[in-house]
């Protein structure tokens, strides 16, 4: 038995260390938050119960949770970077469904969605008249452009004057 004890806590603590060494290999990653083990004792259980004589039988992993406290938040000159503060959540969409990510490193694609780098699209409550939004529905965040696509010029016409003394 205790050999058993000895080995659950073992296990416990590669479990912790592989969390740890997660956490620690994202320390980088744009929206990252650590997550951390919470440990419960494991007695020995009667058929009828837990025994007044009982004595632990170890250690187990009970959960491993995140940390949601708010990060530093790091200025950019891109203007689609975006931050969330607290718990909020950016929803994505692509072909596989819905997905979470506090990582809000977007840019526009061809057709004027708002991406992330693996072309997610970016989903918001719709604007509707009176200045509110219809929390029922998200829809992609598409930018519209009166203009259209750009198309390089082909040809121009110019009527100007030089000055010879240049």
């Amino acid at each position: 038995m205790p050999f058993r004890i000895a080995l659950s806590g073992l296990n416990a603590a590669q479990t912790e260390l592989s969390i740890t060494g997660n956490n620690i290999a994202n320390a980088s990653t744009t929206g990252f938050k650590r997550s951390r083990a919470e440990f419960a004792d494991v007695y020995a259980v009667a058929f009828e119960g837990i025994s007044d004589i009982a004595t632990g039988n170890g250690v187990s992993v009970a959960a491993v949770s995140q940390n949601f406290t708010q990060g530093n938040i790091d200025f950019t000159e891109r203007n689609l970077d975006i931050s969330v503060r607290g718990q909020g959540m950016f929803v994505l969409n692509d072909s596989s469904g819905q997905s979470f990510t506090r990582a809000g490193a977007f840019h526009v694609d061809r057709e004027g969605y708002v991406v992330n780098q693996a072309a997610q699209r970016l989903q918001i409550f719709p604007a509707v008249t009176g200045g509110t939004f219809n929390t029922g529905v998200l829809t992609d965040l598409q930018l519209l452009t009166s203009d259209g696509p750009p198309q390089a010029t082909t040809s121009i016409n110019a009527s100007i004057n030089l000055s010879s003394s240049d």
